[in-house]
């Protein structure tokens, strides 16, 4: 059987489906020489050197929409066709997005811990919160996922602004400069791509403009916003509140912005139910299956399309 490397954990039904297909082997043990297929993740990736030590790679599946951590374009130089698994995790992700925006603006953690503390009954009713209705939202990034997040909310008659690299033929307002998108915005939610592009995109000015009154979300890398100049604006007020799926340094989360109470922070689990995890499981799999049976796949990277 052809040799396939694992790099991070699987479950245990995709290790029954590839074991079927594949000798798998681990990081810790294996000929470079043997290895065609790697299945990977979003967040390990492959690393650069790693790949170089390959001669005879010929597929990397990726378990997850993002692959910044995969170099596509050496890949795509090589024959090596990159996979990984869109669309399955579109509504999950943009079904977070949104729970991180309701929970900002009606401070659900605020008025949770206010009733197990027992102070509603000693002082009375919480403060007001905010309507999550009529505002104007931004989305960076009007991918699938952004279109999703889009879609469901309509029915809280958001008016939808965005900032991509170019405009999309689509009912909302481009902005060209995403400075001047935030600042006409009330909540910025982040769904871009990460890598070298978008690191730090959401930088202290485009914080600034969005401004007190504002919410940022971030549900895509943790890459593309400026870590330090979001906590000092979070801090000092210039930023109003922020709900974070993804952080620069995960799984580490800096001490200063565990302490800021206008946060609700998650632990990147933006596609983490068991439906969503099971189907990015199988187009994982499946992509790998697709190629060892005729070398085409399902979902291809764009960089490795024309393979």
């Amino acid at each position: 059987m052809p040799d396939l490397l694992q790099i991070g954990g699987i479950t245990d039904t995709m290790r029954e489906r590839l074991s079927a297909a594949f000798t798998i082997h681990q990081l810790d043990h294996f000929d470079p020489e043997q290895i065609t297929h790697i299945v990977t993740n979003g967040h390990s990736g492959v690393a650069p050197d790693l790949m170089a030590s390959l001669p005879n790679l010929k597929a990397v599946s990726g378990y997850g929409v993002g692959y910044d951590a995969i170099d596509a374009n050496e890949a795509a130089r090589r024959g090596i066709i990159v996979t990984h698994t869109p669309n399955v995790l579109n509504q999950e992700v943009a079904t977070t997005a949104v729970m991180l925006m309701l929970a900002c603006y009606r401070e659900v953690l605020r008025d949770d811990a206010y009733v197990r503390s027992g102070e509603w009954e000693t002082k009375g009713g919480a403060p007001l919160t905010r309507s999550a209705d009529n505002q104007t939202v931004g989305i960076l990034g009007l991918g699938r996922i952004g279109q999703a997040i889009a879609d469901k909310l309509a029915p809280w008659n958001a008016k939808i602004i965005y900032h991509t690299r170019t405009p999309k033929d689509v009912p909302y307002t481009y902005y060209d400069n995403l400075t001047d998108m935030a600042r006409d915005a009330d909540v910025l939610i982040c769904i871009t791509p990460g890598g070298p592009s978008t690191n730090k995109i959401v930088n202290a000015e485009v914080l600034a403009a969005l401004g007190p009154q504002g919410t940022l979300i971030n549900v895509s890398r943790g890459s593309v916003v400026d870590e330090k100049e979001m906590i000092k604006a979070l801090q000092d007020g210039t930023l109003g509140w922020a709900g974070l799926d993804v952080f620069e340094g995960e799984p580490h989360v800096p001490q200063a912005l565990r302490d800021l109470h206008n946060t609700v922070l998650l632990p990147h689990v933006g596609s983490a139910t068991v439906e969503t995890r099971a189907a990015m499981g199988a187009l994982t799999v499946d992509n790998l299956l697709q190629h060892l049976k005729d070398g085409t796949v399902i979902s291809a990277v764009p960089e490795c399309a024309h393979l």
